[in-house]
Formats: C-alpha cells, sequence, structure tokens
C-alpha cells in the first residue's frame, strides 16, 4: 500500500504557491465568522497562519504568546475579538502582500 500525503501539508503546500487560493479561504474565514460559525473559521485561519506567517512571526506581530495563538485557532479555541482582530489583521496583511 503506497504511503499517504498528510492533507494539512498538502493544502499549506499549495496556499504556498496559489497566493490567489489564499485570498480566498481569509475571506471565506471572515464570512464563516459573520454567518455564526466560529469553529470552521478557527480552522481556516490556522491553516493560512501555518502556510503565511507562521505562529512565532504571529505572536511577534501580535505581541501575543505563540501557544495562547495556537489555543485561539485550535478547536476548542475561544479568541476574544481583540485577539480575533489583531489575528485577522496580520494575516489579511500577508495575503494581501503575497497576492500584490
Amino acid at each position: 500500500m503506497p504511503l499517504t500525503r498528510d492533507f494539512k501539508i498538502t493544502v499549506v503546500e499549495r496556499l504556498k504557491r496559489e497566493p490567489e487560493l489564499a485570498k480566498a479561504m481569509y475571506d471565506e474565514a471572515v464570512e464563516l465568522l459573520q454567518s455564526g460559525e466560529p469553529d470552521v473559521s478557527r480552522e481556516i485561519l490556522r491553516t493560512l497562519v501555518n502556510a503565511t506567517v507562521g505562529f512565532d512571526e504571529l505572536a511577534r506581530k501580535t505581541s501575543g504568546d505563540k501557544h495562547s495563538l495556537h489555543r485561539m485557532l485550535s478547536a476548542r479555541g475561544n479568541p476574544g475579538m481583540r485577539n480575533l482582530s489583531a489575528i485577522l489583521r496580520v494575516l489579511r496583511a500577508e495575503v494581501q502582500a503575497q497576492v500584490s
């Protein structure tokens, strides 16, 4: 039986190659937040962080703690509005910079 590749790794690599896909996923995450689906939105945001800025740099840019940011964007996470806004601001800038 052939080895399979981890889906998350495949998605992260594709996002790095296709900045328009990263922008579309960012837009979808925001739409999901507005539609009352924060769980799916956090999962998308976590994938985007891994594919773009990374948690170390996100922590630096938001003046947050790397481990706290991981927890906020986990399946059981519950980021406050201030933290979520900071995460979205950094990701938006990162995604727009890649598309340009």
